[in-house]
Order: structure tokens, then C-alpha cells, then sequence
């Protein structure tokens, strides 16, 4: 059966605090079983209450916690959950992350590895805008060292990744 046709019964949060919250009670309302992550100094947050199901990672850093996607996988699958969604920053922009949810045989709750590794490079994202229609500004390119000439004020600069 394909994903997209999958229903999400059990769905993983890899995040912490507000979003957490927000993105439990909309999956309770369409009666989803939710699953939360928490660090050790977290413990006793908001977000963990407002899961069904909690699961400690450990570590007290986002990178001994949070930052750890194998410990959320592994987490997913342990407690029957069939979709993760990683909420915002963390994960949410980690395509190998994303790939290893898929890869699993879970459901990512997000844009696919390829579209999260298209929109990392900003120039490319740009083009990719451009080549399917969407109205947008210029793009100029600099490279180190030079800049562009004729340009009027203001203008952007914008890191390419």
C-alpha cells in the first residue's frame, strides 16, 4: 500500500514545548494517538503532559536529546507509533533524518528529504521557484569578493545555504 494512502494512527511529536502541544491537540481531535520526546531537564514540561504516551531520551542538551534521531526512531517504533512529525527547527530540516523516519517504514509528517535538500541551498530553491512559475524577484549572484554592479537600494543579500 502506498504511504500517502497509509492512515496515521500513532504519531510521534520529535520536539519539545508549545509545538508539541499545538500539534497533539489538532492529532487528538482527529483521534491520533500521540507519542512525545523529552530531555532530562524537561521532564516535567507541558509537552510531555500533553502526549499520550511520553518517552525519556535522556541527555540534558538538544544534542544529547532532541538533535538524536536514531534515539526518536528508535523511540517511533517502540511505542507502535506509524508517522513522526518533527515539529519546527531541531530535525524538521534534516533530510537524512527525514529519509531514516521513511526508511524505517514510518509516515514523515513533512516535505520529502529531496524538497527539505532543494530549499537548504537558497539559490537553487530560487531557481526552482522561478522554473515553475511562481512570481518572484531577481536573483543576482555575487561571488566572493565582487558584487554586483547596477543595483539599486535596497537590495537583499541573502546566504546561499
Amino acid at each position: 500500500m502506498p504511504k500517502s494512502s497509509m492512515t496515521v494512527s500513532r504519531l510521534l511529536i520529535a520536539n519539545r514545548g508549545e509545538i508539541v502541544c499545538r500539534i497533539a491537540r489538532t492529532a487528538h481531535g482527529l483521534g491520533i494517538s500521540t507519542v512525545g520526546v523529552y530531555s532530562e531537564p524537561d521532564r516535567s514540561a507541558l509537552h510531555v503532559d500533553a502526549v499520550d504516551v511520553a518517552v525519556a531520551l535522556g541527555g540534558s542538551t538538544p544534542a544529547e536529546s532532541y538533535l538524536r534521531g536514531d534515539a526518536i526512531v528508535r523511540a517511533a517504533l517502540e511505542t507502535g507509533s506509524n508517522a513522526v512529525h518533527p515539529g519546527y527547527g531541531f530535525l524538521a530540516e534534516n533530510a537524512e533524518f527525514a529519509q531514516a523516519v521513511i526508511d524505517a517504514g514510518l509516515i514523515w509528517v513533512g516535505p520529502t528529504p529531496d524538497q527539505i535538500r532543494l530549499l537548504g541551498d537558497k539559490v537553487a530553491a530560487k531557481r526552482a521557484a522561478i522554473a515553475a512559475g511562481v512570481p518572484t524577484t531577481e536573483i543576482v549572484e555575487a561571488a566572493p569578493g565582487s558584487g554586483p554592479q547596477g543595483l539599486t537600494m535596497p537590495v537583499l543579500v541573502k546566504a546561499a545555504a
